[in-house]
């Protein structure tokens, strides 16, 4: 690794605001212009996925969300999300269901000044509501959880997964073995392959209902009406797939709640569930509220384990900033590999142990 490649792994995975905002604002500025629009951009602001992001309001026409990407791979995020809003807006499955999804007014994603217009949900991110009123955690993540089943319900049949579950696990476990180098050979490796088996043994044989899967539930993607609990919006369908776990994103709600209150990386969360063997008993009770639960300790591991796997794989999709900084891999991915080679390798360990024990008591 070069000096400077290693100076770049230091860096915040996004910049102080007031440094790029002067260069912010004269971009959406030229955004605005393409679009033939009238109106100052508010609150221009880069995301952790390579987007410059901002409202747009322009005299008497109803407020739009501006989308721009700053590199290839946001670009082709953005061209996934709009493809999955466009097949989920025409799924007569949903019915009113599809007032939660932003429409797309234009994609031009091709060019000098790639962009996505979006219509303007009403609400407030359930995260940002939830640093000022900490108290609601608990409504809204019940609110949140009813309304993401309605989807899976909708679109989703139940089903015997043993086929599926290699395409849940594996490319994105080639993912972070392509992207994070401490993955590809040694500890790294050797608990990646961990992971696979822990996850594709326990989900085998298992009915789950495989539905469409957000893939990316979290707090900031979920917008709440002024009544709070109460969703007006679900936003960042970047991930989403029609034939996906649809558990996983339950786990993925609860677990960034926890993670967001706590003010603890995603990671640390996930690591405790594995050095526990057991979800908190606090997000077992909200998870068997929406039917959400799989049956046995170890099974929540497994399905923890495949919801950090699509978290972090899809951040390592979006954004080449993660792989490259140093703490978000120690703090999201050496965290929890390692976690999972301590618990994988003790439990053998165990088994073994009590082995020799029975054979010495034997006659």
């Amino acid at each position: 690794m070069t000096f400077a490649e290693e100076l770049r792994g230091l860096l915040p995975l996004r910049p102080a605001p007031l440094l790029t905002r002067p260069v912010d604002v004269l971009a959406a500025r030229r955004l605005i212009d393409s679009l033939g629009a009238q109106g100052d951009p508010h609150r221009p602001r880069r995301t952790f996925s390579d987007l410059l992001v901002f409202r747009l309001d322009d005299g008497g026409t109803p407020s739009a969300m501006v989308k721009h990407p700053r590199s290839a791979r946001a670009a082709a995020s953005l061209a996934h999300e709009c493809e999955a809003v466009r097949r989920l807006t025409r799924d007569e499955r949903l019915g009113a269901w599809r007032r939660l999804l932003p429409v797309v007014e234009e994609r031009r994603l091709d060019g000098p000044l790639p962009l996505v217009v979006e219509t303007c949900l009403p609400g407030v991110e359930a995260d940002v509501l939830l640093r000022r009123s900490p108290e609601l955690a608990r409504r809204v993540t019940e609110s949140a959880l009813a309304a993401i089943r309605e989807l899976h319900r909708a679109t989703g049949q139940t089903q015997e997964v043993t086929g599926r579950v290699a395409e849940w696990v594996r490319p994105r476990l080639a993912v972070l073995a392509e992207e994070v180098r401490w993955c590809r050979r040694g500890e790294g490796a050797e608990a990646l392959t961990a992971v696979r088996e822990l996850v594709e043994s326990e989900l085998a044989g298992r009915r789950l209902l495989v539905a469409w899967t957000h893939g990316d539930f979290h707090p900031g993607n979920v917008l709440l009406a002024e009544r709070p609990g109460t969703l007006s919006g679900v936003i960042d369908w970047a991930g989403a797939v029609p034939d996906g776990p649809s558990l996983l994103d339950c786990h993925t709600f609860v677990l960034t709640m926890r993670h967001q209150l706590a003010g603890r990386e995603f990671g640390g969360v996930v690591a405790d569930v594995v050095r526990r063997a057991a979800l908190m008993p606090e997000d077992r009770r909200l998870l068997a509220g929406a039917r959400a639960l799989p049956s046995g300790p170890r099974a929540e591991t497994a399905l923890t384990l495949l919801t950090w796997l699509w978290h972090v794989a899809g951040n390592l999709e979006k954004s080449a900033r993660y792989a490259r900084s140093h703490r978000w891999v120690a703090d999201n991915v050496v965290s929890v590999l390692g976690e999972v080679l301590a618990h994988e390798g003790e439990a053998p360990a165990r088994e073994a142990a009590h082995s020799a024990r029975f054979r010495r008591r034997t006659p």
